[in-house]
C-alpha cells in the first residue's frame, strides 16, 4: 500500500488554503488571476450501435450535445503558490428514447429513459513548489494504470489526489490515491468497480481506492521509459513496464510503442483469482502522408487483464468496441493512416484498422473463440477562417465474435475549442 502525505489535508482545507492565500495579498491575487485561462469545449455526438444477432436490445441509438467550461487559475506568489481549478460539465439530449438507450451518451433513468439534461462540478485545489505540484479534487488522468475514458459527451472524472514532480532532468514522478469516480454518462460519485466484460472477473466488485505511482525517463531524444505501480485496494495489484521510441529512418520515421502489465490479485483479492501477463506492442512507420502500423497483444496468465470500470484499458488493441483481453487470447492489427494535406488539403486525415483475436478462452467454459473488429475514421480539421479549428470525425467499425454480441457501429462527431481568455 502507498502512504500519501495529501491525507492529512481534506479537500475542504486545501480549498479554503488556495483562495485564502490567493486572496490575502495583491501581488499574489495579480497572479493567481493573470496566469489564469479558460476554455469551452464542445462536442455533438451520434451514435448507432446496432447488434447482429442473440436476444436483448438490438440497437443502441442516441444524440447529444455536450460542453466542458475549463478554468485554470494562476498561482499565488512565494516559494510555496496555491491555485484552484474548475471544470463544469453539461450534457444535453438531442435525440434518445423507444429501447434506444444505453450508448454511454447520457445517463438511463429507472424507468428506462433518459434526462434532458444532466451535468456536474469539479473543484481541484494545487499546490505548487518548485517543480511539483499536488492536486487534490477533480482528475480526469491519462496514465497506464488509470485512463480515464473521454469518447462521449462527457468524459470520466475520477476524485482523490495526485503529486507530479520533475525537479530531475528527464524524470518525472507521479503518485496518487483516486477512491472515487464518475462515469461518463453519470453525476454521481461512486466506488471503483473492477471492469468484468464477457464475465472475466465477478460482476460489481468495488474497491475503496486506488494507490499509484509511477516513473517517466527520457533516456536520450526519442527514447523514453516507463513503470508504474497500482494497486486496486483487495482486488490486484499490477505493475506496468513500457517504452517508447522514435527514429529517423531514411526519409520516414520508425515509432515503437511496447508493454508490459503483470497483475496478481492483492489483499482480501475480493474478485477472486486475478492473474494475467499482458504483453502489447505497437510499431509503425511514416513517410510523405503515409502511416504504417503493426501490432501485437498476448494475454497470459489465468485470467484476463483487469482494469477500472468505464475507464479505457492501456492496450494498443483496445479500439472503437472492443479491448481484445480474454484469458489466454493473442491478437494482432494492422493499420494504415494518411494525411491529405500532402495532395494539397490541410485538415483531412484517414485511419483504418483491422485486429484479429484468436484462442481466447471462453469464461465459464473449457471453450475457445476468436473475434474481429475493423475501424474506419475519416476527420477533418478546419485549417482557416471563421470555423478555424472546428472538426467533424465519421467514425465506422464492425465487430465479430464467436462468443460475444456481433455489432455495427456508426458515429457523426462535431467538436470546438473555444479559449476565452
Amino acid at each position: 500500500m502507498l502512504t500519501a502525505s495529501y491525507r492529512a489535508l481534506s479537500p475542504v482545507h486545501l480549498l479554503s488554503l488556495a483562495i485564502g492565500t490567493a486572496l490575502l495579498a495583491p501581488a499574489a491575487h495579480a497572479d493567481f488571476i493573470d496566469d489564469s485561462s479558460a476554455s469551452l469545449t464542445t462536442s455533438t455526438i451520434y451514435l448507432n450501435r446496432d447488434f447482429r444477432e442473440n436476444a436483448g436490445q438490438n440497437k443502441r441509438e442516441e444524440w447529444g450535445q455536450g460542453f466542458l467550461l475549463d478554468i485554470q487559475s494562476g498561482y499565488s506568489e512565494g516559494t510555496v503558490g496555491f491555485g484552484l481549478d474548475a471544470l463544469g460539465m453539461l450534457g444535453v439530449k438531442l435525440d434518445s428514447g423507444g429501447g434506444r438507450t444505453g450508448t454511454d451518451l447520457l445517463p438511463v433513468q429507472d424507468d428506462g429513459g433518459t434526462p434532458d439534461q444532466f451535468g456536474r462540478l469539479g473543484l481541484t485545489a494545487k499546490v505548487k513548489v518548485s517543480n511539483t505540484e499536488l492536486r487534490y479534487g477533480s482528475h480526469i488522468p491519462e496514465l497506464p494504470v488509470v485512463k480515464a475514458s473521454d469518447s462521449r459527451l462527457l468524459p470520466q472524472m475520477f476524485e482523490g489526489g495526485l503529486l507530479t514532480s520533475s525537479e530531475l532532468d528527464g524524470l518525472s514522478f507521479t503518485g496518487g490515491r483516486l477512491d472515487k469516480v464518475i462515469d461518463r454518462a453519470s453525476t454521481n460519485s461512486e466506488e471503483l468497480i473492477l471492469n468484468s466484460k464477457n464475465r472475466r472477473f465477478a460482476a460489481g466488485v468495488s474497491a475503496d481506492h486506488l494507490d499509484l505511482l509511477g516513473l517517466d525517463y527520457q533516456f536520450a531524444e526519442g527514447l523514453t521509459g516507463r513503470y508504474y505501480l497500482a494497486e486496486l485496494d483487495d482486488i490486484y495489484r499490477q505493475h506496468f513496464f513500457g517504452l517508447l521510441a522514435s527514429q529517423t529512418l531514411g526519409s520516414g520515421t520508425l515509432s515503437a510503442d511496447a508493454r508490459l502489465m503483470l497483475s496478481q490479485d492483492s489483499g482480501a483479492a475480493n474478485a477472486g483469482q486475478v492473474d494475467n501477463r499482458a504483453f502489447n506492442a505497437m510499431l509503425g512507420y511514416a513517410i510523405d502522408g503515409h502511416k504504417l502500423g503493426l501490432g501485437y497483444q498476448d494475454m497470459g496468465g489465468d485470467t484476463g487483464y483487469a482494469y477500472i470500470d468505464g475507464s479505457d484499458p492501456f492496450l494498443v488493441n483496445f479500439v472503437q468496441i472492443n479491448d481484445f483481453a480474454n484469458a489466454d487470447e493473442r491478437s494482432w492489427q494492422a493499420r494504415y493512416d494518411y494525411d491529405f494535406s500532402t495532395l494539397g488539403v490541410p485538415g483531412l486525415s484517414f485511419m483504418t484498422r483491422y485486429v484479429k483475436g484468436s484462442d481466447a478462452q471462453v469464461a465459464g467454459s473449457d471453450e475457445r473463440g476468436g473475434e474481429w473488429e475493423r475501424d474506419i475514421e475519416l476527420k477533418y480539421v478546419v485549417p482557416s477562417g471563421a470555423l478555424k479549428d472546428v472538426y467533424v470525425r465519421l467514425r465506422n467499425a464492425s465487430f465479430r465474435s464467436d462468443f460475444a454480441r456481433d455489432a455495427d457501429e456508426n458515429r457523426v462527431i462535431v467538436g470546438y475549442t473555444l479559449p476565452i481568455w
